[in-house]
């Protein structure tokens, strides 16, 4: 009678590192389900929202439970982060720094686009830019790395008053308001002149100026969001207006938001999502 020989160690190595992998996956992959349902949510809902029969993801619920990343709460049975999962998040917030998540964006769009661009952050004195690169062709303007833009006519300024809910922004933009001349202030909106630059800014979501804060120059800037859904940084690109394609749906354009984007998902932020 032949026998069918056994399985060499050899074969069956390769089969077993390939099924810890695919356990690992869907692991990973309940654990970011319970994060986009807002790091609470049912069995079902868990289930539903990784594609998988609720007994299995409940398999890994247990195992995650036992590793301290899960904890299922006794009344509802919902499950929720566990406390090793908040020191995972709390060591990669320590390394969320949006300057130098941002920084490779500005190559990137300075090699693909030969536009001047920046990174700013909000500073004691107003949006102050932090990184600087322009093209083998730069353009002639007077800002640099310090320097602190106009809340209310820069394209930079413009995203952090329209979508920072800040006191001091507010303070800052009224006092650059109360200092600016007739020919600076008829350019606003005369009944609501910061509420309509939020409203525009909220409603774009992102900035565009031409010939508004520097006669000659046309400028985009788009938000970076951290985790808490609060802008901490903006990305810049300016040109000289004629030469510059500073239309919303523009190349330019696209690509701003594009990066801004990523690098606000890089520095943990998710938007909202639809009901």
């Amino acid at each position: 009678m032949t026998q069918t020989a056994a399985p060499s160690d050899s074969a069956a190595r390769p089969r077993e590192r390939r099924q810890r992998v695919q356990a690992a996956e869907t692991g990973m992959a309940v654990l970011k389900a319970l994060a986009r349902l807002g790091g609470r949510a049912s069995l079902t809902a868990l289930a539903t929202e990784v594609d998988e029969q609720p007994s299995k993801v409940h398999r890994y619920l247990v195992s995650m439970i036992e590793a301290g990343i899960v904890v299922q709460d006794s009344g509802s049975g919902h499950y929720r982060l566990g406390l090793e999962a908040l020191y995972i998040g709390l060591a990669a917030m320590r390394q969320a720094d949006p300057i130098r998540v941002a920084e490779p964006a500005l190559v990137r769009l300075r090699e693909q686009l030969g536009v001047t661009c920046f990174i700013a952050v909000m500073g004691n004195k107003g949006p102050t830019i932090v990184r600087f690169e322009e093209p083998g062709l730069p353009v002639t303007v007077n800002v640099r790395v310090g320097s602190v833009m106009s809340l209310l006519w820069s394209a930079t300024g413009r995203v952090f008053l329209g979508l920072q809910d800040d006191a001091q922004v507010r303070r800052l933009a009224l006092e650059e308001l109360d200092g600016a001349d007739a020919a600076s202030r008829a350019a606003l909106d005369a009944h609501d002149p910061l509420g309509a630059l939020q409203r525009e800014v909220r409603a774009a979501g992102c900035s565009i100026v031409i010939d508004t804060n520097l006669k000659g120059i046309s400028a985009i800037s788009a938000p970076i969001f951290n985790h808490a859904g609060q802008v901490c940084g903006a990305l810049t690109a300016l040109g000289t207006t004629g030469g510059f394609d500073a239309a919303a749906q523009g190349p330019i354009a696209i690509a701003l938001l594009a990066e801004a984007r990523a690098a606000s998902r890089e520095l943990g932020y998710q938007p909202a999502r639809a009901a």
